[in-house]
């Protein structure tokens, strides 16, 4: 189950409606009047994640570009596979 912030654009006011992510296209149909609300950064999705993963990837496991590289080498990949 996925929880939405939501705010009504008519009066204001601001909840969590808490529902599986395929019944929030028909919820946002049936309740034109409250739109996603995005105000707060906690609740935005993919916040702190941009040009972090690489980092991330690379502390975690220091020698995963040596296997990307080997994986490189077999002459199966046309694309670059390195995290550099």
């Amino acid at each position: 189950m996925a929880t939405y912030p939501v705010k009504n654009t008519v009066t204001g006011e601001t909840k969590e409606v808490v529902m599986s992510i395929h019944d929030w296209d028909q919820w946002k149909l049936d309740n034109p009047e409250w739109i996603r609300d995005f105000s707060d950064p906690s609740t935005c999705p993919g916040v702190g994640e941009v040009g972090e993963w690489k980092d991330k990837l690379r502390k975690k496991a220091p020698g995963w570009n040596d296997v990307l590289r080997r994986a490189q080498k077999t002459g199966n990949n046309r694309q670059k596979l390195t995290l550099d």
